[in-house]
């Protein structure tokens, strides 16, 4: 990529995954909610190539106990590879090797769901000397189409500090978020952070910026994840830091994503996001778009 030399800011990459997926229970039982299929890619792959792609060379998965099948699913695995081979199974193949050739994977273990911060913290230990910026990318957001990482990073290399995506949302549909107080820059897509309200009434919303699950962070924000307090339920928050940081004088900006997004993280926003992701595909995408048109035109009792 041209200029990827001079903007490419982070080669780590942190997905916090160690949540119970209380909203798909019973199937999380068994199964880790990274590891539910969107068509036939778990969430924890599409996420993990996102991160590869923008140039991430390791990835640490902040999982809890009992969720190494989320780590293990990046191990190759020489049986099933060299019975697909024997069997001609080429594409088959190709699938099965793509997660364990994106990048390297390690583990940090959260042992108490304490927050999105006190999970980010866990990573630390896993850090190089060399990491002056690590990506964090939230496992529940699908954003698209793929690449805002490239761009915050560009402009991490431009502002410094630590960069986090944005969506604009309609003023009456922004209660829901974390809503940022921002000034413009020369960018349209690109606004200078100066602090965060959680969940404003629209009324009182400092903008219709809102926080979506893509941090670039500079490595001080682990020092500042040491020095805030628990909010409510005990949880350090990522914000909380983040904030505390732009108080010291620290540049935060957002970069502004103008495509679409799905949540994993509840079983409707997961079905919408499979059914987009299958309506693209040769082999599924058209006899499912008949099936849907035919259903939807269907009146049912």
């Amino acid at each position: 990529m041209t200029g990827a030399a001079t903007t490419q800011t982070f080669r780590t990459a942190i997905v916090p995954a160690a949540g119970l997926g209380t909203r798909f229970l019973p199937a999380t039982k068994a199964v880790p909610k990274e590891l539910l299929p969107v068509v036939d890619t778990p969430g924890i792959e599409l996420v993990a190539a996102e991160a590869a792609a923008a140039g991430a060379e390791r990835l640490v998965i902040v999982t809890s106990p009992g969720k190494d099948a989320v780590v293990r699913y990046f191990e190759e695995q020489p049986e099933l590879e060299q019975n697909l081979e024997a069997k001609g199974k080429t594409d088959l193949l190709e699938k099965v090797r793509r997660g364990s050739g994106l990048l390297a994977v390690e583990t940090a273990i959260q042992e108490q769901a304490l927050g999105l911060g006190h999970a980010v913290a866990q990573a630390e230990p896993n850090l190089r000397p060399d990491d002056e910026a690590v990506a964090v990318l939230l496992p529940d957001d699908l954003v698209l189409p793929t690449g805002v990482l490239e761009r915050m990073s560009a402009v991490r290399a431009q502002y410094g500090g630590s960069v986090l995506c944005a969506f604009d949302i309609p003023k009456a549909e922004i209660s829901p978020y974390g809503v940022f107080d921002v000034t413009g820059t020369d960018d349209e897509d690109v606004k200078r952070v100066h602090g965060m309200v959680e969940k404003p009434k629209p009324e009182d919303a400092p903008s219709t910026y809102a926080a979506a699950g893509r941090y670039l962070l500079d490595r001080a924000i682990f020092d500042a994840l040491k020095r805030i307090t628990p909010g409510s339920g005990g949880e350090l928050q990522l914000t909380d830091a983040v904030a505390l940081l732009i108080s010291e004088g620290h540049p935060v900006h957002v970069v502004v994503h103008r495509g679409g997004r799905h949540d994993l993280g509840n079983p409707g926003g997961f079905l919408r996001a499979a059914v987009d992701f299958a309506l693209e595909t040769p082999e599924y995408g058209p006899s499912l778009r008949a099936w849907l048109t035919e259903r939807i035109g269907t009146e049912r009792p």
